[in-house]
């Protein structure tokens, strides 16, 4: 079973046991630090850190922009800091094993020994369906999925975790990407956890702005230059969504999100439950009334979560890619048409 290495709060959400070994910190000022969770072997700098395999997971919260590579040995070392004595990563299998940066300071990285279970590897959609490239190819427009797909973070779990609510909220949120219950109620019980006042979210964007994921801002360059229209379509809330639009160079009106509600004070006043993305089955209705609006014959949906196969209802998304570079949900993973791990797969794809 894969352990996460992960941040205090990330350990505190996914309900891991307390650092095990060491917690070191990733920059001075910085409110993150790395702490290593049982099993451990750990990889200080290579300042650029890939995946291969792409069959197991391991979230690393230590966050370069970028994602090249990590070598395809079964042990490798690399200097430690300064401060610290010499440590050692091993893969058990470098055909399965993988490291996907999640997040990082300058200079730091991540990984842990992890074991073969069998249960994610040789994903039989890892390769596309018969017609697949050509529907991306062909499409009028693609609609991304945002927290864990166009980013690297869930939105309302940061939100969650700034305002002191992480851990109950980040167990809804579980729920609700699986498809265990239905996003409405996961939506409604994770606010009323938060109540986020307008304040609060302004602050929060500040102290902890949105992390595009490695390939994104490409992958909607060579979209748009095969004359693809890029949509937002996401449970998230459109306050937090627009600095992530508008740093991809995604125009407002492609945004179909919820809308948190404020009173004249800025206090926490609910949400808007018009939103079709408020509710399950809700991106199959946005994807549709994206065709109407501006007549589209073809539109792909991206995106890692129950709520985005969703999308793929009658009328809805032609193509389902399932994005698994952040998380790796298997139920959403085995219903997708393709599943892709790396944005440049995407970007390969087309003219």
């Amino acid at each position: 079973m894969p352990t996460h290495l992960a941040t205090p709060a990330d350990a505190r959400r996914c309900g891991l046991p307390p650092p095990a070994a060491a917690s070191f910190p990733l920059a001075d000022n910085s409110r993150d630090s790395i702490v290593i969770c049982e099993p451990t072997s750990v990889l200080w700098d290579p300042p650029r850190v890939g995946a291969h395999g792409m069959a197991d997971l391991i979230c690393l919260r230590a966050g370069l922009r970028s994602s090249p590579s990590l070598p395809r040995s079964s042990s490798t070392r690399a200097p430690p800091p300064a401060s610290q004595s010499q440590v050692t990563v091993r893969f058990t299998s470098p055909l399965f094993c993988c490291a996907k940066l999640c997040k990082s300071r300058p200079l730091l990285a991540a990984a842990l020994e992890v074991s073969k279970d069998g249960s994610s590897t040789d994903l039989a959609n890892s390769l596309p369906c018969k017609g697949a490239v050509e529907t991306l190819r062909s499409a009028d427009a693609v609609c991304f999925d945002v927290d864990s797909t166009v980013i690297l973070d869930e939105g309302i779990d940061e939100l969650a975790d700034f305002c002191g609510a992480g851990k109950a909220v980040a167990e809804w949120t579980a729920k609700a990407m699986t498809g265990t219950v239905p996003f409405e109620e996961a939506l409604a019980a994770r606010l009323s956890l938060i109540k986020p006042s307008l304040s609060q979210v302004e602050e929060c964007l500040k102290k902890r702005p949105p992390r595009i994921s490695p390939g994104m801002a490409d992958l909607v360059k060579k979209l748009k230059s095969n004359n693809i229209d890029v949509f937002l379509v996401s449970g998230g809330f459109r306050q937090m969504i627009k600095p992530v639009a508008f740093e991809l160079g995604i125009p407002p009106e492609n945004i179909i999100a919820n809308q948190l509600l404020f009173g004249t004070l800025g206090e926490y006043a609910g949400f808007d439950p018009a939103e079709p993305t408020s509710r399950s089955g809700g991106k199959a209705k946005a994807v549709q009334q994206i065709k109407q609006d501006h007549g589209y014959k073809t539109v792909v949906m991206i995106g890692d979560g129950a709520t985005d196969l969703e999308a793929r209802q009658p009328g809805g998304a032609d193509l389902f890619i399932c994005y698994a570079g952040v998380q790796m949900r298997e139920p959403v993973a085995a219903e997708a048409d393709w599943v892709v791990f790396d944005f440049q797969e995407l970007i390969t794809k087309l003219p």
